[in-house]
This record gives C-alpha cells, sequence and structure tokens, in this order.
C-alpha cells in the first residue's frame, strides 16, 4: 500500500507546476522519469546514467519502478528543480553553454559535474571562473590538414587580439576521444580546425573560453546589443548536418557524395567532400520565400539520374541546386531545416 501511495505521491510531484519537475534538471527533457533522492531533483534516463557516475554527489531511482520510502518523499517535496537551479546554478556566466538533451555526451557530463561535484556556479564560490579571462593556454591534439592523424600542439586563445593561435611541435600520433570543431571564415572561406583533449573537463573548459573570448568581442563591438541577442549568436549551432548527393551548375555533371552543414544563422548551406575537410568545397546562401528563394522536393525536367532517390531542389535567384538524399525521411529531415531557414527572419 505504501508502495502505491508514495509512488502516487511523486508522480504528483513531478506534475506539480511552478516546481520546474516536469522537465528536467540538467537538459530540460520534457517529463523525467527518474530523480536524484540526495540531491532532490528529478532527471531524465540519460542524465541519470552520468548522476550513477557521482555516486558520492547523487543517488538515482526510476519514479514507476523502485520504491520509495517516505522519507525521501518528504525529501524531494522540499527541494526540487526549481530549488536546485537557484542553488547550483547560481552564478552561471552569460556564456557559458548549457548543454541540451541532443548535445553530445561530454557537453552534458561536465555541465552536470560542474554544477553538483565542482560547485563551479554556487552563489559562494569566490573564485574567478577560469574561462571568463579572455585567455587560455595549454596543449590540445589538432588534426592535420589533409590528414586523418592527430598532433598535439600549443595553444594560446587571446580574447585581446581576437585570436586562437597554435604552435608546431611533432609529436605521436594517436586516436581521439574528447573533440571540438572550431569553424570559422578567413578570406572569405569557411575554416574548419578539429582539435581534442584527453580530458573532458579541459575540453569543455576550453569551449567556454572560447565563447567567452567571443562574448567579450561581441559585448565590445556591440555595446547597445541587448544580452539576449548577442548570447545566441556566440557559437555557431549547424541545425542540421549529414551527407547528400550534388551535381554540378549545369545539372549534367555526375552526382557526388558530400558533407552538408546548413548554419541557420548566417544562413548557409556548406558542403565539404570529407566531415574532418579543413576547407570547405562551397557554400549556397539561403535567403527568405519573399527573395526568391524555395525548396522543391523533385528534380528539375532536365535532371536525369540513373536510380531513384529522394530529390531537393532548392531554388535561388542565381540558379538552382539539386541534391540527392538517401531515403525519404532524410528528405523530410533536409526539406524541414532549409524551409525552417528560408521563413526565419
Amino acid at each position: 500500500m505504501d508502495r502505491d501511495h508514495n509512488k502516487a505521491l511523486l508522480l504528483e510531484l513531478q506534475r506539480t507546476a511552478g516546481t520546474g519537475n516536469d522537465r528536467c534538471a540538467d537538459c530540460g527533457n520534457p517529463d523525467p522519469e527518474w530523480a536524484s533522492y540526495k540531491l532532490g531533483i528529478f532527471i531524465c534516463l540519460n542524465c541519470s546514467g552520468i548522476h550513477r557516475n557521482l555516486p558520492e554527489i547523487s543517488r538515482v531511482k526510476s519514479l514507476r519502478l523502485d520504491f520509495w520510502e517516505s522519507n525521501l518523499i518528504e525529501f524531494m517535496k522540499n527541494h526540487g528543480n526549481l530549488w536546485a537551479k537557484a542553488k547550483y546554478e547560481a552564478k552561471v556566466p552569460p556564456y557559458y553553454y548549457i548543454p541540451k538533451s541532443c548535445d553530445c555526451l561530454v557537453l552534458r557530463e561536465q555541465w552536470i559535474r560542474a554544477k553538483y561535484e565542482r560547485g563551479e556556479f554556487l552563489d559562494t564560490q569566490v573564485c574567478q571562473d577560469p574561462c571568463s579571462a579572455g585567455s587560455r593556454e595549454g596543449c590540445l591534439w589538432k588534426l592535420r590538414k589533409g590528414r586523418r592523424q592527430f598532433q598535439k600542439r600549443q595553444f594560446l586563445l587571446s580574447a585581446r587580439e581576437g585570436v586562437m593561435k597554435y604552435f608546431t611541435k611533432e609529436v605521436d600520433k594517436i586516436g581521439h576521444i574528447h573533440g571540438l570543431q572550431i569553424t570559422y571564415t578567413t578570406d572569405g572561406q569557411t575554416r574548419n580546425l578539429f582539435v581534442y583533449h584527453e580530458s573532458g573537463k579541459e575540453i569543455v573548459d576550453w569551449f567556454n573560453a572560447i565563447r567567452a573570448a567571443r562574448y567579450h568581442y561581441l559585448r565590445t563591438t556591440f555595446p547597445n546589443v541587448p544580452e539576449a541577442e548577442l548570447i545566441p549568436r556566440i557559437t555557431r549551432n549547424f541545425v542540421r548536418e549529414g551527407y547528400m548527393k550534388k551535381t554540378g551548375p549545369k545539372q549534367k555533371e555526375a552526382f557526388k557524395v558530400r558533407w552538408f552543414c546548413l548554419d541557420s544563422q548566417e544562413r548557409n548551406l556548406i558542403y565539404f567532400k570529407n566531415p574532418l575537410d579543413a576547407f570547405a568545397q562551397g557554400q549556397v546562401f539561403i535567403g527568405r520565400r519573399d527573395e526568391g528563394y524555395e525548396v522543391r522536393d523533385d528534380l528539375p525536367e532536365r535532371v536525369c539520374v540513373k536510380k531513384t532517390k529522394p530529390a531537393i531542389t532548392l531554388v535561388t535567384p542565381v540558379r538552382e541546386f539539386v541534391f540527392l538524399c538517401e531515403n525519404d525521411r532524410k528528405q523530410k529531415e533536409w526539406m524541414d531545416a532549409l524551409n525552417g531557414v528560408i521563413t526565419q527572419l
């Protein structure tokens, strides 16, 4: 009887408005079905896996499958997600990247560890955030241009100079664990820089240090722009990445597989020969519908393909770009993403 009664109380507490318990305390996923009875928070299945690796800080149970003692129900009632947010996220810097459920494991894990294990954002925290200084120096493993090998390099990030430098030093060739893609524009061309570090904390600290430098630059360059408008421009988030086939401008050339990245902020569809290429082969600017941009799920009449594949035609005022997708699902996902850019202001 107590088991069913306590389970009902816990599920009611998870649904109670104004508590924040209806979304995961760490990634924001809706309807969390797990909880940390040591921290007093409701979390999703994926985040519960990270909490299990912090037994001294957090202990987890399923809301539906495990037995909850009455004293634990009372503890959860006196705490909850909004309480935890006020305590553990009291001093999150504006530039710090707060991961969502769709983000990679290393970002989510280090966010959870930063909050509960290291207490980096507590109101009582007096130490300066190492990422906020506007500079950082250390070693990262960098992918060599045109090769599938990583080499250790000394990096220097300087917000004052507005640069990120690295210095050459030959070391052994290895694989990678925690990766970071740094994308920027140089001489009008998109450039990718791929780095990693053995430590998940170190690579996430570098990520947020770069965000801090970018934040300082934007704050100085656009002093009158509200912070809420600057924060989304700190990091370039590709709304979709993946393979498609494309033909040339005459639409008679053979279709070739390319790796595409859709940047909604800059309204660019960028393509590479391989996902880890340093430089893009080209990019297509995507304007608004009232400017003559459109996406169709068919081929132009003059284009013929030997094997039928789901097609996408991106219409621009200059020309039509034709792509082939692997299946109907990927075609729909790409069309939804492209239409999302075309319809945004």
